[in-house]
């Protein structure tokens, strides 16, 4: 009995051993058989305000609670009307001279689900101009809205169907003019919205290891910096004194600068002016009184090392000349440097100091005591860890985002930028009016700074030339400069200004965003592309090893550029930024859905266009981000939260399904700017885009793979490493739940051992702050056992490195 008894135990540990190996393709083939949906019961949807009744608490005539006004084109009335279909209000938009105007108001959906919605339209001699009329429709969904309304009528009842896809949200507008504009009034009442069908989505994911796409270009994880708000100034750069040439005058608006003393000492020197328009010159009485100038506002820590210089001019009897870094009211939080004397001729004078205590609002002052004129050239303070004139906390920070290639200097700046004002002595550059932006542009960051910046952080400098303003003899002779030998007249300049060798810059963007009305020297599409292509004939006849970027725009631009410059490129730019989007899926979508527009676009163009036969034309999506909110960080300088994190990783995801065809990406802009990298004056730090650029670029695969299944709502990505080591799959979950989800991966020999990476945080809106809150991190563990089925947190971005044998 007792050897039976042991024969069974064996054959059922036997048993046990071998079903153990079929449990997760049964859980598989179980989630699999499962209908890939389940229809949700439908219920009424309440649409909050629909008949407009209640109004705005703090705007109680002007405006109902839960709708705001938007304004597409032309100039139109928005009114609260006290009258209605039902009730006693209603909305009114009307316009004399033509508008395309719109109530709006966001309202949550269920996400792949059916609805129908409807409302009441009264019109009174509204005459169609280049609109439809007046109507309802869903901001950004295609095909969602109502029949038009024209000419005079008595309430009208519409109606359209619709189904939400991915979106999670929607702004509904009561629409006036429609993709143009319309005359006359308007009014809308009694809104509803009603759900017909609704399905709940059970993804599940497989992946084919063996069926790889086009190699992934390492320039899609690119970056972008422009001379605009803080993201060079004040960013990236060190120095903190604001207008240290003086474009402004001391005590005018605008000017950091302050005057101590009676403001009739200043005077400025424009004939003989040390640097740029205009010189501080100080006359001083001699009567014992304290004089000078005095800039606040300096960001300081204690403990920390300060250098800098001041260069002056001036008779004898002004000194000695006391130049202080102050910290605080009382007499000891100053530390002072003295010069004892000065000459008629400008000197330089270096000095360094301490900082006795943490602070904002820092002074440094520059006082004296004589008598006769003191002329303040320049000056400049930074901390003394400066490395070659950068912040090295944002430089650690750039290292780590281990970018490939940075486009500089612009951007719109760049079509009123002549580079030769960023070359020579930094003391002797003139200042300018930042020609496309607020504020002065200092030239302190010039050529040699870019490249210098492209050497510490080790990537490729790619160098936008000026096609707005600019002329092509500048444009070949900013290559020259850069990469000319020393026997030809820029290469000797360039050698005369400290680089005895070429830069070696290859690649070369031929102007920015020509097609807009916005930029400088804007011209018809026609004669830029003559433009275009005499500018890079003669580029090439400087270099002929350079590669050339295009100017385009998907559609009219594009259609002409294409085949009229087919020869005069090697790759094109697209550049698209995404505002806000209703719900948590719209929002994080919105991005991959530009990318896939553009890349759809261009495989259109291959085949339509002759002239591109035979010529691989591949596209440099070399502005994208997504941009809007307040400006906490300087000018356009946006706050990013994690749910634009989720957006980027979707982005991102889809530069890797069309690797074919996206060649190079530039996240725009680095620093601050609607930046990855936030500075505040003494402290940096990622932003929540920033950790996933920083993720994907240090884990992520270089070889693309199939994946296929149901994923909604998941956005599911995988690539091999280059070496074939390790296969990585990202998943970013978009909504607000954790999702359980099967997995099954075909193709490859995984160990069942990894890494894994997660990027979340405590909501959506979450944030991080230098110098304060870090609501979101990368969170790394390991993978010891590679199961069946997989686990995301809600709004997510979860990053898998799987070993294979």
């Amino acid at each position: 009995m007792a050897n039976q008894m042991s024969q069974i135990t064996a054959i059922a540990l036997s048993l046990r051993r071998r079903l153990r190996r079929f449990i997760p393709l049964l859980i598989i083939c179980t989630f699999i058989l499962l209908p890939a949906c389940q229809a949700d019961r439908v219920s009424p949807t309440h649409l909050a305000n629909a008949s407009f009744e209640t109004p705005n608490p703090e705007r109680p005539t002007a405006r109902p609670a839960g709708w705001r006004p938007y304004r597409w084109g032309g100039r139109g009335e928005f009114g609260y009307a006290l009258t209605g279909r039902t009730g006693e209000r209603s909305v009114l938009l009307s316009s004399e001279g033509g508008a395309d105007i719109a109530w709006g108001c966001e309202v949550e959906v269920k996400p792949f689900s059916r609805y129908r919605f409807s409302g009441w339209i009264c019109t009174e001699d509204l005459e169609v101009g280049t609109g439809r009329g007046a109507l309802f429709n869903l901001h950004g969904i295609p095909g969602a809205e109502s029949p038009p309304v024209k000419g005079t009528s008595d309430w009208i009842s519409v109606e359209f169907e619709f189904e939400t896809g991915s979106n999670d949200a929607v702004q509904i507008n009561c629409l006036f003019g429609g993709w143009g504009s319309a005359t006359g009034s308007a009014w809308y009442d009694d809104l509803n919205l009603e759900l017909l069908e609704s399905i709940k989505p059970i993804p599940y994911v497989s992946i084919d290891a063996s069926m790889t796409g086009t190699p992934i270009s390492p320039y899609i994880y690119g970056q972008f910096i422009e001379h605009l708000g803080r993201c060079i100034y004040g960013g990236i750069w060190a120095e903190i004194i604001e207008d240290r040439k003086f474009w402004y005058r001391p005590g005018d608006e605008g000017s950091p600068w302050r005057i101590a003393g009676d403001p009739e000492i200043l005077e400025m020197d424009t004939r003989n002016s040390f640097v740029g328009e205009q010189t501080p010159v100080l006359a001083l009485p001699g009567d014992g009184g304290t004089y000078g100038l005095s800039h606040a506002g300096l960001g300081l820590v204690t403990g920390r090392e300060y250098e800098g210089h001041i260069i002056l001019a001036g008779d004898t009897e002004a000194a000695p000349v006391e130049v202080s870094l102050i910290w605080g009211e009382g007499s000891g939080d100053r530390t002072t440097f003295t010069i004892n004397s000065i000459t008629s001729d400008y000197s330089t004078f270096h000095f360094n100091y301490t900082a006795g205590a943490s602070t904002d609002d820092g002074v440094l002052e520059i006082i004296s005591r004589g008598s006769g004129t003191l002329r303040i050239g320049t000056l400049s303070l930074m901390p003394a860890d400066n490395v070659e004139g950068f912040r090295s906390d944002v430089l650690d920070l750039l290292r780590q985002l281990d970018a490939p290639v940075y486009r500089w200097p612009g951007g719109n700046f760049v079509s009123g930028y002549n580079w030769k004002d960023g070359i020579g002595n930094r003391d002797r550059r003139p200042p300018r009016k930042n020609p496309a932006w607020q504020g002065i542009e200092h030239n302190d960051v010039g050529i040699h700074e870019f490249i210098r910046l492209c050497e510490l952080i080790n990537t490729e400098p790619y160098v936008t030339v000026n096609t707005g303003l600019g002329t092509i003899k500048m444009a070949a002779e900013e290559v020259e400069y850069c990469n000319g030998s020393a026997d030809t007249p820029m290469g000797r300049l360039r050698v005369d200004n400290g680089h005895p060798e070429p830069f070696g810059v290859r690649w070369w963007a031929v102007g920015n965003e020509m097609y807009g009305q916005w930029q400088l020297g804007h011209m018809p599409v026609e004669e830029y592309i003559t433009k275009h292509n005499r500018t890079v004939e003669a580029m090439r006849s400087i270099d002929p090893s350079i590669r050339v970027v295009a100017v385009g725009s998907v559609g009219r631009w594009d259609k002409a550029v294409m085949p009229g410059s087919a020869g005069y490129m090697d790759l094109i730019s697209e550049h698209f930024y995404c505002q806000e989007r209703p719900g948590l899926l719209g929002h994080t979508a919105w991005a991959a859905e530009h990318v896939r527009r553009i890349a759809d676009a261009h495989r259109g163009y291959r085949e339509r266009f002759p002239e591109l036969a035979g010529r691989d034309i591949q596209i440099a999506l070399d502005e994208w981000n997504y941009w809007y909110g307040p400006h906490v960080y300087g000018e356009l300088g946006t706050r990013y939260f994690l749910k634009d994190a989720l957006g980027i990783a979707r982005g991102l995801h889809e530069y890797y399904r069309n690797s074919d065809i996206i060649f190079m990406a530039n996240y725009a802009q680095t620093v601050n700017v609607i930046g990855c990298i936030k500075t505040s004056k003494t402290e940096s730090a990622f932003a929540t885009t920033g950790l996933v650029l920083k993720l994907y670029r240090q884990q992520y695969g270089d070889i693309p793979v199939e994946v296929g299944g149901a994923p909604e709502p998941l956005d599911v990505s995988a690539a091999w490493t280059s070496d074939c080591t390790a296969l990585t799959v990202a998943v970013v979950n978009p909504t607000r739940d954790a999702i359980r989800f099967p997995i099954n991966i075909e193709g490859a020999q995984l160990t069942g051992r990894g890494t894994r990476w997660v990027i979340t945080g405590p909501d959506e809106m979450a944030y991080n702050e230098p110098g304060g809150r870090t609501d979101v991190e990368i969170v790394e563990s390991e993978v010891k056992r590679l199961r069946a089925y997989l686990k995301v947190p809600p709004m997510s971005v979860t990053l898998y490195r799987l070993n294979t044998r």
